[in-house]
């Protein structure tokens, strides 16, 4: 990763609480580690901060991401039709995408999640790539962005 993305990147992630702000860069690092080739795309949207993962640098293409907000962070399966969830874990009423809440990092080793992971990559349109390494692109940065921590309603 380019040292000024991964501090761009930093910066986007301080501006949640700590709590979930550590949580956040543990994940990252977690994904990044399990799926090396992939490209790394970040948005810091008006909802959430999207730190997509996917083969290429096209959004469409992304297979992951994890989105944060005030309260939680969440794994979002981008390809998710297709993928099993024998458990019921997926959130949403989405054919194509669906999240599941992580309480702990440590939810990405968790069984069901993490053959949902496995599924998803076999369903996905474009493979991720076999060797390389993936970069960290900042796609983009709203200007207009709601609070990154909780308000007090």
């Amino acid at each position: 990763m380019a040292d000024s993305e991964a501090k761009q990147l930093d910066g986007f992630i301080a501006k949640f609480l700590p709590e979930i702000a550590a949580m956040t860069q543990a994940v990252v690092k977690k994904m990044r580690k399990r799926y090396p080739t992939a490209q790394v795309l970040v948005y810091d949207n008006y909802n959430a901060l999207a730190i997509g993962f996917g083969p290429s640098e096209k959004a469409g293409e992304a297979i992951f991401s994890i989105a944060v907000y005030p309260k939680w962070v969440s794994l979002f399966f981008l390809q998710a039709k297709g993928v099993p969830d024998p458990e019921g874990l997926l959130k949403g009423s989405g054919n194509v995408a669906r999240h599941v809440v992580l309480e702990s990092p440590r939810d990405l080793e968790i069984p069901a999640i993490a053959a949902m992971m496995e599924a998803a990559l076999e369903v996905a349109k474009t493979p991720l790539a076999e060797t390389g390494a993936g970069r960290l692109v900042i796609k983009s940065v709203s200007a207009k962005q709601r609070p990154r921590r909780p308000t007090g309603k």
